[in-house]
């Protein structure tokens, strides 16, 4: 079973319902129980850094999320999701993160032209950078839905997969039993459905 962690933050119920097409048992859920007996765990989030891990700290499930990772348990954080996962962010100030996996979230402006939008709003292909088990049924240069104003930076040993949008940004990361996606996976078609598929099938840590 897999808990989809709902801390008032995120596209939940577009989740289970992707989960549940590939045949996924998912539940969401802010009940710690459910969420230490689950198999995995998925962190999703939408809206500012700072107000979500305000609402992850204040429902008790930060750390329960830490832990978990600390045991094994494979997790998977989704679009704000994963940017938590860093040490810190420069969101409208500095703020700290869960502190999995290390690196930092910082602003696209500046970064990429001026002439492309922030957000960055739209389909882009995935571009490989380590081999992993979350990209075993996809191809370099599938696509992806994104949404986002910030990307994970200095995280170079963790990046398993960049897009370019004016310049080369993080898309996906992992570090031992976690990972994380910056692009929505439930949201990018038959591509999202079977990266959540090999998530599904990933195994914990020893």
């Amino acid at each position: 079973m897999i808990a989809i962690i709902d801390y008032g933050v995120g596209n939940l119920f577009s989740l289970k319902s992707s989960l549940a097409a590939i045949g996924a048992e998912a539940v969401v859920t802010r009940d710690e129980t459910l969420i230490r007996s689950a198999d995995k765990i998925i962190l999703p989030g939408v809206g500012a850094f700072e107000d979500a891990m305000n609402k992850l700290r204040d429902s008790g499930l930060a750390e329960v999320v830490k832990e978990e990772a600390a045991d094994g348990k494979p997790l998977l954080g989704i679009c704000l999701g994963m940017q938590m996962l860093f040490d810190r962010s420069f969101e409208y100030g500095e703020h700290e993160g869960l502190g999995l996996i290390k690196g930092q979230v910082v602003p696209m402006e500046g970064v990429i032209p001026r002439s492309l939008k922030i957000p960055h709003i739209g389909w882009n292909a995935l571009h490989f950078k380590k081999s992993c088990p979350l990209f075993k049924y996809i191809s370099d240069g599938d696509c992806v839905y994104f949404v986002h104003s910030y990307y994970a930076s200095d995280c170079d040993d963790a990046v398993i997969a960049t897009a370019e949008y004016g310049a080369e940004l993080t898309a996906a990361v992992a570090s031992g039993n976690v990972f994380g996606c910056q692009f929505h996976p439930e949201k990018s078609g038959g591509v999202g459905l079977s990266i959540l598929r090999a998530f599904c099938e990933s195994e914990a840590a020893e």
